[in-house]
């Protein structure tokens, strides 16, 4: 089997599943934001079945629209942290000791090996970077599991993505996912496990590898993973003494497609409008002029990010008539990007820095597109209005390709300042 069968296999309390199965599993972890959450919570309202399985093992965090922007988006918040409250479930991030969601539950050590996670977000996909089992599902699926503890999955098929060479200047790990993304299209995965394998990942930092995992989604796949080793046991050590079971896949487990790329020639990537899938390398793109440029979202708002568009935008200023957005992804990236002086260099070079926040990434504040505008960002999706007017453009891009493009005033090579 491999390591998402086996993760599987063992929740549903079975020795063995095969894709296109579908089995009732335990869930170990729930992810609940202020957006998703609250029809849930009106779901089991309305049918007398207002409880939680386990208060324990949910996490709970407003990120899309906080600061609250305007009253609908307090009223979520409100009915959110009224749950939170009632049921007196342990791990709430109130704004101010938040964060995004994807970046919290494994900076804060909730995430392990082996472990079934289920978030109602798209991108709860990310946590497959540590080994875990994690995906999305709706706010119906969320009732369910918040009642039960319990969920139905179809066990996926799997699709291997064998990384191999070295990484060139200039180069991250967000490029190779849009990279990857653009070879399969977005529907390339469909319903498959992205299983992540080859001497590249080794090379990778965790916070490298979250950025892979978390655009899984955008594959179309039904979780994106990586097996544990030594780099990712020790970022476990810095942040839970909890057990966990470390899977991985057995050499004859099958696979429905095999991919294989060698990031040795690979150049800076950018998704132009309107498909993750639209990827070209930075030398076939254009001049292109840009109006805003965001730094952050649960791709790439990590501190790692920021230390890498900072290196760029040191002692260099934004380009003129250019809105530059950083936005940390928790509170502890903030506080840690404010110690190290990353904030005082994206400060100085013209940027506005916010508050964790899901924010521009989904059109929702702190950084919408008027029509005709065009943003340079570091979130995992650009599709017709996304991040704003339906007539504006969003171009997905690295940390590094986002600050040379910011300084620029247009879309530009990071390794020209590399």
């Amino acid at each position: 089997m491999t390591i998402t069968e086996k993760i599987l296999a063992a929740h549903a309390e079975r020795e063995e599943v095969r894709p296109g199965e579908l089995i009732e599993a335990w869930v170990d972890l729930v992810m609940c934001h202020e957006v998703t959450t609250p029809p849930a919570i009106a779901m089991l309202e309305e049918r007398g079945m207002d409880r939680v399985f386990d208060p324990k093992r949910i996490v709970v965090t407003p990120d899309h629209f906080v600061p609250n922007k305007d009253i609908k988006s307090a009223e979520l918040a409100k009915k959110l942290r009224e749950w939170a409250r009632r049921h007196r479930i342990k791990h709430y991030y109130e704004v101010g000791r938040h964060g995004i969601c994807h970046a919290l539950l494994p900076e804060e050590g909730f995430v392990r090996p082996g472990m079934v996670v289920v978030g109602a977000d798209s991108h709860t996909c990310t946590y497959g970077a540590l080994g875990a089992f994690s995906t999305g599902i709706g706010s119906t699926d969320l009732a369910a599991v918040l009642y039960s503890g319990r969920l139905w999955f179809r066990v996926p098929e799997s699709m291997k993505v064998v990384l191999t060479g070295e990484l060139p200047k200039g180069v991250y790990s967000k490029d190779v996912i849009l990279e990857v993304i653009r070879r399969i299209g977005v529907d390339g995965a469909r319903y498959m496990a992205m299983e992540f394998t080859g001497p590249l990942v080794g090379t990778l930092s965790v916070e490298a590898r979250l950025t892979m995992t978390n655009m899984a989604i955008e594959a179309g796949a039904k979780n994106g993973i990586m097996a544990p080793d030594e780099r990712v046991l020790s970022y476990l050590g810095e942040r839970t003494d909890e057990p966990f079971q470390v899977y991985t896949s057995d050499p004859d487990a099958e696979y429905a497609r095999v991919v294989e790329v060698d990031v040795s020639s690979l150049e800076p990537v950018v998704a132009l409008p309107h498909l993750p899938s639209n990827g070209k390398p930075i030398s076939e793109v254009r001049e292109i002029p840009i109006d805003q440029v965001v730094i952050g979202s649960c791709t790439n708002g990590r501190l790692e990010d920021l230390r890498i568009a900072a290196r760029i935008l040191k002692g260099r200023k934004v380009a003129p008539y250019v809105r530059a957005v950083v936005i940390p992804a928790t509170s502890r990236v903030w506080h840690s990007a404010l110690k190290e002086g990353l904030l005082d260099i994206f400060i100085e070079a013209g940027c506005v820095i916010s508050t964790p926040t899901c924010g521009p990434c989904l059109g929702g504040h702190m950084g919408v597109l008027a029509e005709g505008e065009r943003c340079a960002s570091t979130t995992n999706r650009n599709f017709v209005g996304r991040m704003g007017h339906p007539k504006s453009e969003v171009y997905l891009v690295s940390p590094a390709t986002a600050a040379a493009s910011a300084v620029k005033g247009r879309m530009a090579d990071p390794r020209e300042f590399l």
